[in-house]
């Protein structure tokens, strides 16, 4: 899961921020369940992967990855774009990446008793096990393994960073591609909620 995007596409906007990171521990209609910014953040959390999955440097980014991982394809990328992210953080941000992730867990944390209850119990582990592991292969091997033992059905997943070390100059630019298109999408909608 591409936690660190998520939250790095957010902004500075805590509840735009929570809501975003909510995103993947929320499921249906939104409608009545939370206080509109946050609802506006789960909202953004949709259509910012409704934008990565019909980007071109997103599909070129898939067609990279071998068959095998057929729909497993986007889990995949989803988490090496996070990798790039942690690896370049300094081209995106002026701020360290363990100040931001502290500031960031905080405002989170700030609006605990609206987060989903598997949320909770995940945060601690997102802010400092996974995000700061992603920067090398080993913990993006890590996630995989643990991401294959959540799906329910038989998957490919386990082993997948293999496809981030064989492809790993292509993904990097489409990533790098991708970025700033997202960064102005977001924008885009930041403006049109106001």
């Amino acid at each position: 899961m591409n936690f660190l995007c998520h939250l790095y596409l957010s902004g500075d906007d805590r509840m735009l921020l929570t809501g975003n990171l909510m995103g993947d521990f929320v499921k249906g209609r939104l409608e009545g369940r939370y206080p509109e910014p946050l609802r506006n953040g789960l909202i953004l959390h949709r259509r910012i992967d409704s934008f990565a999955h019909h980007d071109s440097s997103y599909q070129q980014s898939r067609k990279r990855i071998a068959a095998q991982y057929s729909l497993f394809r986007g889990v995949l990328v989803d988490l090496f774009y996070d990798h790039f992210l942690v690896r370049e953080w300094g081209l995106w941000s002026d701020e360290p990446l363990d100040h931001y992730l502290g500031r960031v867990r905080q405002q989170v944390e700030q609006q605990w008793q609206l987060l989903p209850p598997t949320l909770q119990g995940f945060l601690p582990i997102i802010f400092t096990e996974l995000i700061p592991s992603y920067e090398e292969v080993g913990g993006v091997a890590t996630a995989l393994d643990r991401m294959s033992r959540r799906v329910k059905r038989p998957n490919p997943l386990r082993g997948g960073e293999v496809e981030l070390v064989n492809n790993y100059e292509g993904l990097r630019d489409d990533f790098l591609a991708f970025m700033p298109k997202a960064l102005q999408f977001v924008a885009e909608f930041t403006a049109a909620a106001e």
